[in-house]
């Protein structure tokens, strides 16, 4: 006890000395002060105020579902027995925190319409004043770890209870460390959406609508039998199950629990359901299908499909893996069957935050809503959410449960007319998509532009990659030299980006280890918890330490991989960056004789000239002013940004050395063969490393196998069985065949077999089934 009394004392007392001389982090996070620093930076660089962890604080974990319940520890700072701990979330939403036996305080995350990090602050005298601020990590439930929620055991029957032959007890597991309590009650909350669609007065609404138990041993298991819900209570037909502490009365919100992710409340509904759950499911069915014909149409705003898997697979700047069918985990496609991988648009749609989904079978091709169950399905609320969140149809998960699952259920899963749905909701085919473009930095470091121009630029210093003022994007590229100094040659060791009023996120080469660090605004971001964030106008994802993908609204992508000790940087871009690019990785516009141009804009005469493109690329080097990286270290500021952006001392070997002698030869011969060899060879007897050879020839086959998934694919759209008659394949890409054919009792009229051709055009002549002719005078 003495010992604990005695640090508080000294924290007291550097508190009391750092307001005396003005330098404290009390409401200066963030900013650099006089003599000492509130920045994300100033850990690094040891020159933090003293109580910079008081007021900036660290949480863990960092991150729980949106749905709220999750206790986290409120590091480092400095709390007594007495102190009464509010914490409050995007600056309108408080709970009650509480300061535990070891006197550190703890906070418990409230329930929340939106996802990514939400401003954090934190009162220790009940909510008079709030001292110390975070950043909380909101996610959707969907993409929470399994392991931090409650599971249904066998899913399926949940969502099918009281439809044919599913029934019995059902059963839900989940991790007692979760719920601090020896006994649990297990709450049903609902929601729902009121108010008229797209007016000021749409809002969701979460609420508490009855307890299955309680004062339940808290074992991590429990088993009910449903019952009909009453009191109206069936009205709500999607929710999710609670488990909190006993001690706490029914409904209280903001409370340590753990969730089940939300789902169709089958085993709840009315015994109408129960006794004919197909005609219940119709008359829903029938009931959504008169609302969306007065819903406004999102179909036309949304972007399309890509034609192909490997298309939709490589656009990684717009296109990201549906976690609902994944090729990597299995393929299981519960709503999608008879695919095997589906993507969705990163972005919403602009003005009604519609998403798009698209999905793919073993062959690569897209399935069409028209064939198949299974097919692509737009989404009038993209099942993400989108900026700003907070009200439907942006509220992550329940928006896009209500408008575009339940419906689902009613007219395809818990009855058989899926044709009701797919009028409202039928797969965009490809006709209209157009592959983006993409170059890439690899090596020590060569460069593949847009318009895929090869050439080595080894400056040492900082560069604009990318830049497009009409579109806001810069993308920076910093470099270093190998082995410290001792080889002259260079790799890219990291890169920095922003696209208009976006956090800036840095990728960068940890020291000393193969693996990347993420900083967002010069702060380290940790993937520990979660591999996907919603950042302020950009999203990144990284789901291991060595690869991490930067996605901006606008569509364009930035992919860096390491290998090796190697970075290599891809960027993609869609077609409305065409002419709007300039940097080192070349104007966007499909003519690559224009692609390197100083930064004046003169034009490189002679582009097999290595010292004409190094006076090139080092007209690209950036300023202080214009920099987008963090100077953490003195390394770092003695290096880049107190010397000259690009090292005018360092000159690097421009040519490849040709020693017969060299004991690297033989090993260069055998590693490096085929387009792109001369880059491989120079990394191998420039920077005397094989292993980087190796890594650099990986990444030129990597690109010139992007750059063909990425081709332009020619569809002509989906073909129709004739009336009365039917058809045999589900292609419709250039070179594929459809043979149609009539039902007994009628003659076909037209082409039995249509190819599409070159021109997006089928070949042939329509085809139609009609009744045969009778010839009277016979």
């Amino acid at each position: 006890m003495m010992v604990r009394f005695t640090s508080l004392v000294l924290v007291l007392l550097a508190l009391c000395i750092c307001r005396t001389f003005g330098q404290t982090c009390e409401g200066n996070c963030g900013n650099k002060l006089n003599s000492c620093s509130c920045q994300p930076t100033c850990t690094s660089l040891k020159n933090c105020c003293t109580d910079y962890k008081e007021y900036c604080v660290e949480i863990l974990p960092y991150s729980g579902s949106c749905f709220g319940g999750t206790d986290f520890i409120v590091l480092d700072a400095s709390f007594s027995n007495s102190s009464q701990i509010v914490c409050r979330f995007n600056n309108n939403v408080s709970t009650a925190g509480y300061v535990d036996d070891n006197t550190r305080g703890h906070c418990i995350s409230p329930l929340l319409y939106q996802t990514g990090w939400v401003p954090l602050h934190i009162s220790s005298d009940n909510g008079i004043t709030f001292s110390r601020v975070g950043t909380w990590l909101s996610v959707h439930a969907g993409k929470l770890d399994s392991r931090l929620k409650a599971m249904m055991v066998n899913s399926t029957q949940w969502q099918y209870y009281g439809t044919p032959n599913v029934g019995g007890t059902l059963e839900m597991t989940w991790n007692i460390s979760l719920v601090r309590a020896k006994s649990v009650n297990i709450e049903l909350w609902g929601y729902r959406e009121t108010g008229e669609p797209y007016s000021d007065y749409w809002q969701g609404e979460w609420k508490y609508l009855y307890s299955l138990a309680k004062n339940q041993p808290n074992n991590g298991s429990f088993r009910f039998l449903p019952e009909p819900a009453e009191n109206s209570f069936s009205n709500w037909e999607l929710g999710s199950l609670r488990i909190s502490s006993s001690d706490n009365p029914d409904g209280t919100w903001n409370v340590q629990a753990v969730w089940t992710e939300d789902h169709a409340l089958a085993w709840h509904l009315e015994k109408k359901f129960r006794q004919n759950s197909e005609a219940w499911a119709l008359e829903k069915c029938l009931a959504w299908d008169q609302l969306e014909k007065k819903l406004p149409n999102f179909l036309t705003e949304i972007i399309d499909c890509p034609c192909t898997l490997a298309q939709a697979r490589a656009d990684t700047g717009r296109f990201h893996t549906d976690y609902g069918c994944d090729i990597e985990k299995g393929s299981v496609c519960t709503y999608h069957p008879g695919s095997v991988h589906c993507v969705r648009a990163i972005q919403a749609s602009p003005k009604y935050a519609a998403g798009q989904q698209c999905c793919y079978d073993s062959t690569g091709a897209q399935v069409l809503t028209a064939d198949s169950i299974g097919g692509s399905t737009p989404d009038r609320a993209h099942d993400w959410g989108s900026p700003p969140y907070k009200r439907p149809p942006r509220i992550p998960g329940q928006s896009h449960w209500v408008y575009d699952v339940l419906s689902f259920y009613y007219c395809c899963l818990w009855s058989d007319n899926c044709h009701y749905y797919f009028k409202h909701r039928p797969s965009s085919d490809c006709r209209r998509y157009k592959s983006p473009s993409s170059a890439v930095v690899f090596g020590d470091p060569h460069f593949i532009t847009f318009d895929g121009v090869n050439y080595s630029f080894n400056g040492k210093g900082e560069y604009t990659l990318v830049t497009s003022a009409e579109k806001k994007l810069t993308i920076q590229g910093r470099t270093e030299a190998l082995n410290g100094n001792t080889i002259n040659a260079t790799k890219l060791s990291a890169v920095a980006m922003y696209e208009a009023f976006s956090d800036v996120i840095e990728v960068r080469l940890v020291s000393g280890q193969n693996s990347l660090e993420v900083l967002q605004n010069q702060k380290t971001l940790s993937f520990t918890e979660q591999s996907w964030m919603d950042l302020h106008g950009v999203f990144v994802f990284s789901p291991t330490s060595t690869n991490v993908t930067v996605m901006f609204p606008t569509g364009a992508g930035v992919e860096v991989r390491l290998r090796e000790g190697i970075m290599t940087t891809t960027v993609l871009l869609p077609e409305e960056f065409k002419d709007f690019t300039i940097g080192l990785l070349g104007k966007m516009n499909g003519d690559a004789r224009d692609d390197l141009v100083l930064s004046n804009g003169e034009l490189v005469q002679n582009t097999s000239d290595p010292e004409e493109l190094f006076k090139f690329g080092a007209s690209w080097a950036v300023s202080n002013n214009s920099s987008l990286f963090t100077y953490d270290s003195e390394y770092l500021l003695d290096t880049y940004y107190n010397a000259s952006k690009h090292d005018p001392s360092f000159i690097p070997v421009f040519s490849i050395p040709d020693s017969p002698d060299d004991p690297l030869a033989s090993q260069a011969s055998k590693i490096c063969f085929g387009e792109g060899s001369e880059f491989c060879r120079y990394d191998i007897l420039v920077g005397r490393s094989p292993t980087m050879g190796n890594v650099t020839r990986a990444s030129f086959q990597n690109h010139i196998s992007l750059v063909h998934d990425l081709q332009p694919v020619i569809s002509c759209g989906w073909l129709s069985p004739p009336s009365n008659g039917k058809k045999e394949g589900t292609t419709y890409l250039q070179g594929a065949s459809v043979q149609l054919s009539c039902n007994n009792g009628y003659d076909l009229k037209g082409s039995a077999v249509r190819v599409c051709q070159e021109n997006g055009q089928w070949s042939g002549e329509e085809t139609s089934c009609v009744v045969p002719s009778t010839d009277k005078h016979k």
